[in-house]
């Protein structure tokens, strides 16, 4: 049987502390612009859609498509798959796809965050519903 892969802990700043802080207990935030409205991934003070300073954090329910993905199947490490998922809250982000059957993923499929262990805070990463 393989050894499971080691993951990274994160850097984390007192700018991200919050979500660092909020992956521990299991919970997945965004920002949220409360000039302009708009949510966006990864949390930063600085909207990056209007500018403003003015962002709150808000937990993200942790669902939502699949826009695009790549299976990476030549890799030291193993195989592997990236993609983009959009959020129900609007934002996309970047992610890897954990847990599954990568040659079942689909296009429009929907997905949940899921967090695995570091030494540090854990990392969001998704899975198909």
């Amino acid at each position: 049987m393989s050894e499971a892969k080691k993951l990274p802990a994160p850097v984390t700043n007192p700018e991200t502390k919050a979500f660092w802080d909020a992956a521990a207990e299991g919970k997945f935030l965004i920002k949220r612009c409360t000039a302009c409205g708009e949510a966006h991934y990864f949390p930063r003070t600085i909207c990056p859609l209007c500018f403003s300073d003015q962002t709150v954090w808000e937990q993200s329910a942790g669902e939502g498509k699949i826009y695009t993905f790549s299976i990476m199947r030549k890799s030291p490490t193993g195989p592997y798959a990236i993609g983009y998922v959009t959020l129900k809250e609007g934002p996309s982000l970047q992610t890897n796809f954990v847990d599954c059957d990568f040659d079942a993923l689909r296009i429009g499929q929907k997905v949940r965050v899921v967090f695995k262990p570091t030494d540090g805070a854990p990392l969001p990463f998704f899975t198909p519903v």
